[in-house]
């Protein structure tokens, strides 16, 4: 193993420490709009990475990589739900995110191997990047669109309870 994967692979799994980390944290606090949007707004900063031309991708590569992560997206969709707590809405903890980080860090050390001497580092960092953000927009446009049902749900709970005392 060369020295650039080792040193990759461990920023690889120290960033993902921190996301779970991170998590964990947002979940003990009600969820909010603004929660939900900033974070792939503030992950687009990152784009600014093909400015550099060794990581500009064909459209095959970007194609590809946006598949991956609009799969993968299915998975923490599918894991991710809400929940009405102490009158605030909060994100249900998962155990499944933790799991498909970690996925994602194995599946990234494995295409390094595999392919690495294929897809110059460059390349790799973009595909990954695309494929994360592929991962990330759906998830969140979902997250969204769930977040403003279990809101309405509240707001129904809400006046319903407020009917009750009048009663």
């Amino acid at each position: 193993m060369n020295a650039t994967l080792i040193i990759s692979t461990f920023g690889a799994a120290v960033m993902a420490m921190i996301a779970i980390f991170i998590r964990m944290k947002a979940i003990k606090k009600p969820a909010t709009v603004k929660k939900i949007i900033l974070p792939p707004v503030f992950m687009s900063t990152g784009f600014l990475m093909f400015i550099y031309e060794p990581a500009r991708l064909t459209p095959a590569q970007v194609l590809e990589a946006l598949s991956v992560g609009i799969l993968f997206s299915m998975l923490l969709i599918k894991t991710s739900s809400f929940e009405i707590r102490e009158n605030n809405i909060y994100m249900k903890r998962s155990k499944a995110f933790v799991f498909l980080l970690f996925g994602l860090l194995v599946a990234r050390v494995l295409f390094k191997l595999i392919i690495g001497d294929a897809i110059n580092v460059e390349e790799l960092a973009g595909m990954f990047f695309i494929l994360a953000y592929g991962m990330i927009i759906p998830w969140r446009i979902f997250m969204l669109i769930r977040f403003k049902k279990m809101e309405k749900e509240k707001q129904t709970q809400e006046k319903e309870a407020a009917i009750a005392m009048r009663t």
